[in-house]
Parts: structure tokens; C-alpha cells; sequence
């Protein structure tokens, strides 16, 4: 079994964690796991991809052209970038959210980034920043809902406890209950 996943987004959304986390659940099953941040910047603003690959006999962090089997993409506009890693077995969970610091790329409306989506992959859409904000006051922890989103809609082959361990050890421990919240109401979408 191998298992190749792109988290993409923005930095400053919780990429580099959301790919640490689901990287540490990996490991915690007995997965061999590689993983890398593979362009942009994770300082705040900067577009950003992470790879994440896990299973057996895993050698390259890298996940190739077309071999992606899951995208988690915090960002509309990074979602469909990251495309080039999708086939027609892929599937594309992302967020509703329109970050785009690009005027060109912000002529293109959401429905016509996920119609471009759709040439590539099955997409997965859910407006997690809005239902973190209604919980939490700020969309800061969506990339945890997406986590749990992924879960359970069966996307990511990870146990929910192993994965939850994964959440405690990465989260400072004055963040994790409003975490745990988020998390749950994910898994219970």
C-alpha cells in the first residue's frame, strides 16, 4: 500500500502542520512516511505545497505528475494549481476559500475554479474557514477541520485516534480544545 497526498495553500493556513500531523499518524500505523514542502514559502502569504507519501517501501518524498491520490487544498486557487498532481482517481478536498493575492487570478469566480478542478479530478468541496469561523471566531483551524472532513468521508486510509494523537502532539495545549471541537464537528458532517 502507498498512499500519496498534496496538502496545498497558503502560508500562515496550517499546511506545514496539517502535512506534520497526518505525516506523524502515518508513523504512529507503522507506515513508512516522507514528506517535504516541495515550492513556495510557508511565511505567511506565501503559496505552498507539501508532499506527503506513506505505506511501504517509500524512497521519494515526491509525489509525481498525475499520482496524487488525495489533494487537501486550503485554498481555492492553490487547489486547483496543485491539479497537476491529480488524475481522474484523484480526489480534491478543498475549502471554499478565495485567497488569491494575484489581480489576475482573481478575475476567475469559485465556480470556474472548481469547473477547472473538475477536468482533473473528483472534487470534494466544503466551506470549512466558514464553519471554523462560526465556532471559533476566526478561520485559523480549518486546516484541522479539513483533517477531520477527510476522515470522515473515508479520504485518508489513517485511524481517527491515531490521527487525534498526531493533532495533541503538534498543537500547543492551550489550543487543543477548541481543536478537539473543531475536529469533531468535521467528523460529525
Amino acid at each position: 500500500m502507498k498512499f500519496n497526498l498534496i496538502v496545498a495553500g497558503y502560508g500562515g493556513q496550517g499546511v506545514l502542520s496539517l502535512a506534520e500531523i497526518i505525516g506523524r499518524a502515518a508513523v504512529e500505523e507503522g507506515h513508512e512516511v516522507r514528506a517535504v514542502e516541495v515550492h513556495g514559502l510557508s511565511q505567511r502569504g506565501g503559496a505552498l505545497q507539501c508532499h506527503v507519501r506513506f505505506g511501504e517501501k517509500i524512497f521519494s518524498p515526491l509525489v509525481r505528475k498525475g499520482g496524487a491520490d488525495l489533494i487537501i487544498a486550503l485554498e481555492l486557487l492553490e487547489g486547483l494549481r496543485a491539479c497537476y498532481y491529480a488524475n481522474k482517481k484523484t480526489v480534491v478536498l478543498t475549502d471554499l476559500k478565495f485567497l488569491s493575492p494575484n489581480p489576475i487570478d482573481e478575475r476567475k469566480s469559485a465556480s470556474e475554479i472548481l469547473k477547472e478542478m473538475e477536468k482533473f479530478a473528483r472534487v470534494e468541496k466544503v466551506n470549512a474557514s466558514e464553519i471554523v469561523e462560526e465556532i471559533t471566531g476566526e478561520a485559523a483551524m480549518s486546516n484541522i477541520f479539513m483533517l477531520g472532513y477527510a476522515l470522515k468521508k473515508g479520504l485518508l486510509p489513517l485511524k481517527e485516534e491515531n490521527v487525534w494523537k498526531a493533532v495533541t502532539m503538534k498543537i500547543r495545549p492551550q489550543f487543543i480544545e477548541m481543536n478537539k471541537k473543531v475536529f469533531e464537528k468535521a467528523l460529525k458532517m
